[in-house]
């Protein structure tokens, strides 16, 4: 490892180190060494859209809705060649929770989760994209 040293106003150093009380962190270096990869691989996904990408789309949806299961089987079906498993949990009476894991273009798994994620009575979704080929840092 490189000892590098980084100057921060006062801000921001009390933010980086309330992220450190607040996930854990034993130092300042981890905290940065973290968001540093984060802020990386932000990057790197802005910059290469199109780039080999693993997935994971998680959501939360009322089981109820009007043909929403349907509609989201449909969504799975048009898109059958980015997933690659999906775990469906019943939460309660309500809800139903999915987890798809994609493989694909980061662009196709940002359109797909975006239909998904945005159908009516999906009350919850986010996805988590992390480039086909880790680079090492």
């Amino acid at each position: 490892m490189q000892r590098v040293t980084v100057t921060l106003d006062e801000e921001l150093v009390a933010e980086v180190d309330a992220l450190m009380r607040e996930r854990g962190y034993q130092n300042r270096s981890e905290a940065i060494r973290d968001l540093t990869r984060s802020g990386l691989k932000q990057v790197r996904e802005e910059a290469a859209p199109d780039s080999p990408c693993m997935g994971a789309l998680v959501y939360v949806y009322d089981h109820a809705a009007r043909e929403l299961s349907k509609r989201l089987t449909r969504h799975s079906h048009d898109h059958h060649d980015l997933t690659l498993s999906t775990l469906h949990v019943h939460i309660n009476h309500d809800s139903c929770l999915e987890v798809a894991l994609l493989k694909g273009q980061g662009r196709a798994l940002k359109q797909f989760a975006a239909e998904v994620t945005s159908s009516r009575s999906v009350r919850h979704g986010q996805l988590v994209l992390i480039p086909d080929e880790e680079p090492s840092f």
